[in-house]
């Protein structure tokens, strides 16, 4: 572990390079430019809020306003965002590396490092933007809300842990690409992030509670929807998920890193 925190340390220069590299790559060719990142996400908000409104916004409770349907929206798709790309980037950051991890001799760890960076930038954009809608629509903004920039990192160590295992097994196993798409839409529409979990008959939320994306969503939809303490009790549940994951994370990228090379 020590090993790979002075590695990060000694290519710290490269890390950042490499994250404003992405960024131009991502957005340089492109008339919209950065505007994209928020684009996409507020697309989807605007489709699920067009078919699905009028079915659920009575079902939001404890939202005055008529936007409240979007309101709840955008909170959780601010924290699945930042999740699922991750976990989709990481999950392909090897193969599409493949090349570099070949020809230059680095520690390897910095990519999934480089990706995890640029997924909070582009998630810190859109949460400007949210915050900015939220004031057009005239729902007031709380002190409660600065507290979604550690729920972020820690949405992030969560899905950095998943998508690094799912990365090294990629590199040997390629139907990882084909059955995760998959699973990220099953376990978005087993969250409550375009419809209210009260909907939910109450002997099947016992094992929707089971998931860590369930307590992380609920974590941002507290503290942006309804000015909420901290749930403590969901963050300590993924807290504890992260410890346990993030060891056997690293553990399996060490034991898999040197038959990278000869399998890519």
């Amino acid at each position: 572990m020590l090993g790979l925190l002075r590695s990060l340390w000694s290519f710290r220069a490269y890390v950042a390079s490499s994250i404003l590299s992405d960024f131009k790559t991502r957005f340089v060719r492109s008339r919209m430019g950065f505007a994209w990142v928020v684009i996409n996400p507020l697309a989807q908000v605007c489709i699920y809020a067009f078919i699905l409104s009028g079915l659920m916004a009575s079902r939001i409770q404890g939202i005055e306003n008529r936007f409240g349907y979007a309101i709840y929206l955008l909170a959780g798709l601010l924290a699945w965002n930042l999740f699922s790309e991750i976990v989709d980037r990481l999950m392909k950051v090897f193969i599409n590396n493949a090349n570099v991890i070949k020809k230059v001799r680095f520690p390897r760890i910095v990519l999934p490092v480089i990706v995890v960076g640029t997924a909070l930038i582009n998630n810190a954009a859109l949460f400007v933007v949210m915050c900015v809608l939220f004031a057009l629509f005239g729902y007031p903004l709380t002190p409660e809300i600065l507290l979604v920039i550690p729920a972020a990192l820690l949405v992030s160590a969560f899905a950095a842990c998943v998508g690094l295992v799912l990365g090294v097994l990629n590199v040997f196993i390629r139907d990882i690409e084909q059955i995760v798409p998959i699973l990220l839409q099953v376990v978005f529409w087993f969250t409550p992030i375009v419809y209210p979990p009260n909907i939910i008959p109450e002997r099947f939320r016992g094992l929707l509670e089971l998931s860590p994306v369930y307590h992380l969503v609920d974590v941002y939809h507290r503290l942006i929807v309804y000015a909420e303490p901290v749930p403590w009790a969901s963050i300590a549940y993924v807290v504890v998920l992260v410890l346990i994951l993030a060891p056997l994370a690293l553990f399996l990228f060490r034991r898999a890193s040197p038959e990278m090379v000869d399998v890519l």
